[in-house]
């Protein structure tokens, strides 16, 4: 599925399902005011929807190559479980390594046809305590700004995450893409830093949206898809008048973020990242009902 390729423009994957929805959605300034309520964020340590640091459980199929055989029962296994229960990350980060194949060998091509993807790919960064000193980053660099490390150790600290905690890539032979589906994994924390989104059931949805968006993952699309059944209706309302047009918007017109070397960015203003990388931040809300 890969080949060597020469330096050239990355190009965003089409969409055109995403676009008509898009183009069918209310203006986000107009949500608030049409669903009745008083929104603003509310920060809490809630738990982590589809895809977060879990241990690997009792009842995990076995780590190593598959035939084509195990492979339709690793998925079969880890899809029903994933559904039954979505805190089972164990369950979650099988089902999207065994179906993954085609979208990994995409993000792939994109990486290499990026100077800062191929150094990714070469270098091969890992996100984990030995690279990455929390304490350190949220220490201010500079009085007159806010770094992109001050948010994301802030962001880890406050929901008390760990660089560590995310899971290994367990059913992926090929060394290359089980690195993309590692590196996409470490940098889901970053991309809470770098949108603002919170890991609340609704942000963790967004997100996952701007991920369907942008990296074409099979499991992103299953998350963003079943994840909205567990949300209120006046949740659900929000995510698909608010926070789905945001997904469209910033996954179409930001940077490949998975082209981004976070690690070297730790110092760079958290304003003037998100303006290199055209990522608008994500609308800070709290849904509260109106009496």
């Amino acid at each position: 599925c890969r080949s060597t390729y020469w330096l050239a423009p990355t190009h965003h994957l089409a969409m055109p399902t995403l676009q008509r929805l898009s183009r069918a959605a209310p203006k986000i300034r107009d949500a608030p005011q049409r669903l009745g309520h008083q929104l603003r964020w509310r920060s809490t340590n809630s738990v982590p929807f589809y895809g977060a640091p879990r241990p690997e459980v009792a009842g995990s199929p076995p780590s190593g190559p598959l035939s084509p055989l195990q492979r339709a029962g690793v998925a079969v296994h880890s899809a029903a479980t994933a559904l039954s229960d979505p805190t089972r990350a164990d369950a979650v980060a099988a089902l999207g390594e065994v179906t993954g194949h085609v979208a990994l060998c995409g993000i792939y091509d994109r990486m290499m046809q990026d100077p800062v993807g191929q150094r990714i790919l070469r270098d091969r960064p890992t996100v984990d305590s030995s690279a990455i000193d929390l304490e350190s980053l949220l220490v201010p660099k500079d009085n007159e700004k806010t770094t992109f490390g001050n948010v994301y150790a802030s962001f880890m600290k406050e929901h008390e995450f760990h660089p560590d905690d995310r899971d290994e890539v367990r059913f992926i032979s090929d060394p290359e893409l089980a690195y993309i589906m590692l590196r996409y994994r470490q940098c889901h924390d970053f991309w809470h830093a770098l949108t603002g989104l919170p890991p609340t059931v609704l942000g963790e949805l967004a997100l996952k949206w701007l991920e369907v968006i942008q990296t074409g993952l099979p499991i992103a699309a299953l998350s963003a898809t079943v994840g909205p059944l567990r949300l209120s209706p006046n949740e659900r309302e929000v995510l698909s008048t608010v926070y789905f047009p945001w997904a469209i918007r910033v996954g179409k017109n930001a940077s490949f973020l998975l082209n981004v070397y976070y690690e070297e960015e730790f110092d760079t203003c958290i304003h003037e990242l998100r303006d290199k990388l055209g990522v608008e931040p994500a609308p800070s809300l709290e849904i509260t009902t109106s009496s």
